[in-house]
């Protein structure tokens, strides 16, 4: 199962980090946009092929060090198709480098619209007599706004193909509690989305006991999340707001079990943009992706020390 295998990759790695590839515009060194305008002139292939070679530098650099990546879908899709393809090669780059890819897409729709969503991200797309996995993805992110109808697609193909899932339970953006802790019966409703994403999982447990079937529990939120890991004993957490969003390590300890497991800790500019810091203005070239080396490093260590 596609859970056991992320396990087998935090234990190896003795890392519960995911490194987020939001390649904005600003963060990717100079040198490569100009390689790429003179390839492609000023145009959008252009960018999104600096996109893609900026994913590569930082990869090869960490791809040792972490179990997983995780690219946010959106960052692409404002290129295009030409960031699409810069998505899917990305993925396809890291599953060389041997690392679980979590796509970050946060999807939600009615049933029939949530099967297509899932046969494009999780499934195989039928092409005349041929099936094809479109975006290789290991795991993806969903909304559950919409309820069931809207998860049990992505249920099926998670049985049929080995895939996985992260639901937003409790997200680390400032106002998140505008929805997700409003009171239902007497509970805050990310209680209520806990309880569900526990159901939705109890028939996808793996050898490791997690199931396939986890939540997004921000890292910004101590006691929420020390709530919603008693109400998930099973649920494998992903965790954002690490680091530039405010979450400290020291909170994230009631995410993870007496082992040390249960969630994986996301740090996106922590870590990709880690070069725009004074100290490495010397880092030359395709050097600067040392930079992310030392920012995992470094996130592996404050999370040990109390994990």
């Amino acid at each position: 199962m596609i859970i056991d295998k992320l396990i087998d990759k935090i234990k190896q790695t003795g890392n519960p980090t995911v490194v987020g590839l939001d390649p904005r515009r600003e963060y990717i060194p100079d040198f490569i946009i100009e390689e790429n305008i003179e390839k492609y002139g000023k145009s959008v292939k252009a960018l999104a092929k600096s996109m893609l070679d900026f994913n590569k530098y930082i990869i090869d650099e960490i791809y040792d060090l972490v179990p997983a990546v995780k690219p946010q879908i959106a960052m692409y899709e404002m290129y295009g198709v030409d960031g699409i393809k810069a998505y899917i090669d990305t993925i396809e780059y890291a599953k060389e480098k041997n690392l679980i890819v979590i796509g970050d897409i946060k999807r939600s729709d009615i049933a029939s619209t949530a099967e297509a969503y899932s046969i494009g991200h999780i499934g195989k797309t039928e092409v005349f007599e041929e099936e094809i996995e479109m975006f290789k993805q290991d795991f993806i992110t969903l909304n559950p706004y919409l309820g069931s109808d809207g998860i049990n697609p992505f249920l099926e193909d998670c049985k049929k193909y080995e895939k996985g899932l992260f639901i937003l339970a409790k997200t680390s953006n400032p106002n998140s509690g505008e929805i997700q802790d409003l009171i239902v019966d007497g509970k805050p409703l990310y209680e209520k989305i806990g309880a569900l994403i526990d159901k939705w999982g109890e028939e996808l447990i793996g050898k490791n006991g997690y199931s396939e079937v986890g939540a997004v529990v921000g890292a910004t939120h101590k006691e929420q999340a020390k709530r919603l890991r008693e109400i998930m004993p099973k649920s494998f957490f992903l965790v954002p707001g690490y680091g530039a969003q405010g979450g400290k390590a020291e909170d994230l300890a009631v995410c993870f079990d007496k082992n040390g497991l249960g969630a994986i800790i996301n740090s996106s500019r922590g870590i990709i943009a880690n070069h725009k810091k004074e100290k490495f203005k010397d880092l030359k070239g395709k050097d600067f992706a040392k930079a992310s080396r030392e920012a995992v490093i470094e996130m592996k260590e404050d999370l040990r020390r109390y994990i």
